[in-house]
């Protein structure tokens, strides 16, 4: 197994059909599958569009 960063796997795993991502960690099912065969760079990757997904994702119009 490939050290890096940790999962960011919250144990909410349901996927989204539309966007095809995981309600829980905003992960593809291919970003999922591969995370633990990662390399920590790969990993960190991952990471990044997770951020800008769950960014994306959750921001809320100004009221």
């Amino acid at each position: 197994m490939t050290d890096g960063p940790p999962s960011p796997c919250i144990l909410v795993c349901a996927m989204d059909r539309a966007s095809g991502l995981c309600l829980g960690c905003y992960r593809t099912l291919g970003e999922i599958g591969d995370w633990s065969s990662a390399s920590a760079d790969e990993k960190r990757a991952i990471l990044a569009r997770v951020d800008a997904r769950r960014v994306a994702l959750t921001a809320r119009p100004p009221q």
